[in-house]
């Protein structure tokens, strides 16, 4: 395709656009509509579209569509303002980003759009930069990783500066690649010019426009920067000393590392040049210059890992004695994985630090975009409401078991690796091969081809590694260069049975318009110019290495990193699509920072691959369910109008905290506190060997037995099930006790549901409990108990779940109806009112809108009073394979809110986490 003809279709494109609606998503009429308007509008400057294939592009841009957020807030203090400034103010900054995101970047309308109303959301979050302070915010922005997080601030920069915030901070991770890739971002986004040459837009005698100060039109806004994108631009105070630049004049914006020395030399520098002593405390206070700090991946480095009586940790007290400096400030972190900063004290104060850095102000979640290739697509997730599908697992990961021999799972920095590469890894180099060379046949020819090899935490074994598969990639080059000698033919054929076998049946299971469909004569063709262009990397401390795609952003860069921490935080892998992925951690948090394979895949999602291994893959699902209930959450209970610190509160001492984030990050002292207020309980995961099932349906004879002394259970006509009422907590405790749960069930403990119980029991709370024991009238499989004869449920198994002879796994056990049965009519009806409030302007995720049938969640376990708990006991038919003569018991406890959520917690002590949990310490990693 010419340059003209690009230069013509980018105008009827930006024409088209013009006709689409803008506050909804986009009829195929309303595609037509601006189509044919388009492609007229062309004709009258004597230009000639195609319409198809502008109908095409459009059609790319406009099927995509994206969830409104959602938030918790506290506007204690906040004075509501964004609504007057939009008409009092220019927003030039943004325009100008805007236009970059939708015809530079190509990003779809309503990805746009959804930036441009997320970033309105927490702007008006914040307080208004131009009221009288002193003032502070405090708040938290939950994405997913590699969903676009980086655009968003970005966005909400602009914004920021626009509206009158003239310092600007954004902490970049810990690593200086990472800080010089997010300095980049902003040079293109918000600045407009190449910071390594200028340091300001109205610079005389340089001309460095880049991103969105290279655009045809575009304004010169006046801004600066005393950072640059270099891998050693992070501030300097004698840069800073020699710009002489007036802060408060207009936005200076800087990118720093999370570093406690860089972060002090700012602080230094700002309040020596801009300060005046604050005649209470003699320290050095900026005044009416706004501050607005962006701290992303909030999570890491910024939270206070020492005992709340000590001194905060160094980074910590940096970044809060930055912004303590400042009678106005607004403080705003940005993560995927945000378990620490709820575990932040809220009440934590220092007499100079101030308060910590938890977000008192708001937290907001970010839903992304369709066409995001996230852990629910890649691993699968349950439905958690009637009126969802569950999301089936995209057909991408192959499992890898033979890497004992070469890098054993525990190791030392002394290691040294076998001769030969497994052959798991020489098959997914293969697999590069492959898609490098597809995504050229399909047209995708200068852009960024990356494969990640993480298999280890020491940079010395790293190594050894890059050096193991950069021999291989050359023998590779060098075979398919030989092309009449016998290795370049084997090598062929070992290439087009790995395409047959493997890439032909996993793309025809994605639809025709998202993959395009390829013989193996296409492919053949672009292998020797794909790998021609392969570059082996170490990407940690201790190498030289650089990912440099900015400087072959023409041409696109082919690039096999090997590497650890470095790659597992924040680094974005530009067109990654091959993943050998080995590390394990126990922690939620870890694991999903770790996995980079997430993100944009246009036109090659069906080529991409992670090798992983089976265990790996199960602890993904887990953490994929978690994750995606944590924002189920925080979505209900800001429909219960519910603040941040009440949120904080609950998942600080939940069942949710179970091994999701470092002992230190999360603990007061040596204590974990756990509690289960408003909560459900259910088990999804059964032991079916070591007689545990013989077992627990022997305890629940027993339970029954009991409960028989107790009162005659109600039959449910309808389902035959068994029901008491007014239990005692001891009773049920007591069951909990006994019941074995399956080891890898790290969330549902029933000891500790025993004990929260109890705990509660002391308050006068969980006192009269319903047992439902649920039958089936319809089922072909039955079981004698209690004098009835009960229905075997049956339940699905998960197709996420690793299932084996010693284990079954199920989608979920509860029956969304079941948890309401006990509620009166009154609480039902409210309780269903306030789940469809939660749902309003939710989608399912086909896009159509959520009208749920059915009371759940939260806003159900909202209604539930103190004394009105609710115990559902599954007898579920075992799979075949078990072979077992009973049937497997499972349960779904269903909380109420506690009213004396502090006194009712369960505490469990540090044994519990030496016990439980191993911590793959990545604070030393690369510094071996």
């Amino acid at each position: 395709m010419d340059s003209s003809f690009d230069e013509d279709l980018s105008y009827a494109l930006k024409v088209a656009v013009q006709f689409l609606p803008e506050d909804r998503q986009a009829t195929p009429q309303d595609v037509t509509t601006a189509i044919s308007t388009a492609v007229a509008v062309a004709g009258l400057r004597g230009v000639t579209i195609d319409a198809a294939v502008l109908t095409k592009i459009v059609e790319a841009r406009t099927n995509i569509f994206q969830e409104d957020s959602s938030a918790l807030q506290n506007d204690e203090g906040h004075a509501p303002w964004l609504a007057d400034a939009k008409n009092d103010r220019t927003w030039a900054f943004w325009q100008r980003y805007e236009r970059f995101l939708m015809y530079l970047r190509n990003l779809p309308l309503q990805v746009v759009r959804g930036i441009d109303r997320s970033t309105d959301e927490v702007l008006g979050e914040l307080e208004d930069p131009q009221r009288s302070g002193p003032w502070r915010r405090t708040g938290l922005v939950i994405g997913q990783v590699q969903s676009g997080k980086t655009g968003q601030f970005i966005g909400l920069a602009t914004k920021a500066a626009d509206a009158g915030y003239r310092l600007i901070v954004v902490f970049a991770g810990v690593h200086n690649d990472l800080r010089a890739q997010t300095q980049l971002r902003i040079d293109e986004g918000f600045l407009g010019f190449d910071t390594q040459y200028q340091l300001r837009s109205d610079e005389q005698g340089t001309n460095r426009y880049i991103g969105v100060g290279a655009m045809s039109g575009s304004e010169r806004l006046p801004v600066a920067s005393l950072t640059n994108s270099a891998e050693k631009g992070d501030f300097d105070r004698k840069t800073a000393s020699k710009a002489n630049l007036p802060i408060g004049n207009f936005p200076v914006v800087l990118v720093v590392k999370k570093h406690p020395k860089i972060i002090n030399y700012l602080r230094t520098w700002v309040t020596e040049v801009h300060g005046v002593e604050d005649p209470e405390t003699g320290r050095k206070i900026v005044r009416d210059v706004p501050l607005f700090v962006i701290d992303d991946e909030a999570d890491n480095a910024s939270i206070n890992t020492a005992d709340p009586e000590a001194n905060p940790t160094a980074i910590n007290a940096a970044i809060r004695e930055l912004v303590q400096s400042f009678d106005k400030a607004s403080y705003v972190g940005y993560t995927a994985t945000p378990f620490a900063n709820i575990y932040i004290d809220p009440d934590a104060d220092h007499d100079l630090l101030g308060s910590d850095l938890f977000p008192d102000s708001f937290i907001r979640t970010l839903r992304a975009p369709s066409n995001y290739l996230g852990a629910e697509r890649l691993f699968g997730l349950r439905a958690y409401t009637e009126d969802e599908d569950d999301i089936e697992p995209l057909p991408l990961v192959r499992h890898v078991d033979d890497t004992a021999q070469w890098i054993p799972d525990k190791h030392k920095s002394s290691h040294v690796t076998s001769t030969d590469l497994p052959a798991t890894l020489i098959k997914a180099i293969h697999s590069f091969v492959l898609t490098c060379a597809a995504r050229r046949a399909r047209g995708q020819t200068n852009v960024h081809n990356s494969m990640l090899v993480h298999v280890t935490r020491f940079t010395n074994v790293q190594g050894h590694v890059r050096d193991q598969v950069d021999d291989y990639v050359r023998l590779l080059q060098n075979s398919l260069r030989d092309r009449y000698g016998t290795a370049s033919r084997d090598l062929l054929a070992e290439l087009r049975q790995l395409w047959n076998e493997d890439f032909v049946s996993t793309t025809a299971y994605f639809p025709a318009d998202e993959a395009r469909r390829l013989t193996w004569e296409e492919v053949t063709t672009e292998l020797i110019s794909a790998v021609q262009k392969f570059q082996v990397k170490a990407i940690n401390g201790a190498a030289k290495d650089a990912l440099d795609y900015y400087e072959n952003r023409h041409k696109g860069l082919s690039v096999i990193a090997v590497g650890g921490q470095k790659l597992s935080r924040g680094l974005t892998l530009e067109g990654l699509s091959v993943s050998y992925y080995l590390r394990f951690s126990k922690t939620y948090d870890t694991l999903l920072q770790m996995g980079r394979w997430f993100g944009y895949r246009p036109g090659y999602e069906d080529l991409c691959r992670l090798y992983t291994t089976p265990s790996l893959e199960s602890a993904y699902e887990e953490i994929t369910a978690a994750t995606d209930e944590l924002r189920c959450d925080i979505e209900e209970m800001a429909a219960l109008g519910l603040t941040p610190r009440q949120f904080g509160l609950k998942v600080r001492t939940s069942s949710l905290g179970l091994s999701i984030t470092a002992a230190n990050k999360m603990r007061q002292g040596t204590k974990v506190r756990l509690s289960y207020s408003g909560e459900l309980a259910e088990s999804t995961i059964f032991p079916l060997s070591s007689g545990i099932p013989e077992s627990n349906f022997k305890k629940l004879q027993e339970f029954v037995k009991q409960l028989q002394l107790f009162t005659t259970p109600q039959v449910d006509e309808q389902s035959g099930s068994l029901v008491w009422r007014g239990i005692s907590p001891e009773e049920v405790a007591t069951f909990f006790d006994t019941y074995q749960a399956a080891q890898e069930s790290n969330r549902i403990r029933p000891t500790f549901i025993a004990g929260y119980i109890r705990q509660c029991a002391r308050y006068g709370e969980l006192g009269s409990w319903t047992v439902r024991l649920v039958g089936r009238r319809d089922s072909s499989a039955t079981v004698g108990i209690a004098e009835h004869t009960l229905g075997l449920v049956t339940r699905a198994a998960s197709k996420t779940g690793v299932q084996s002879e010693t284990r079954h796994t199920i989608k979920r056990i509860l029956s969304p109806r079941d948890e309401s049965l006990d509620l009166d009519p009154d609480q039902q009806e409210e309780a269903l009112a306030r789940t469809r409030k939660a749902a309003e302007g939710k989608l399912k995720r086909n896009g159509e809108p959520r009208n749920p049938s059915v009371a759940t969640g939260v806003p159900l376990r909202a209604q539930r009073r103190t004394d009105q708990p609710l115990l559902l006991l599954y007898l579920i038919q075992a799979p075949e394979r078990a072979d077992l003569k009973v049937p497997l018991v499972g349960f779904a406890a269903s909380f109420p809110f506690s009213d004396h959520q502090d006194k009712t917690e369960y505490v469990v002590n540090d044994i519990w986490w030496t016990q439980d949990s191993e911590r793959d310490d990545f604070d030393d990693e690369d510094k071996q």
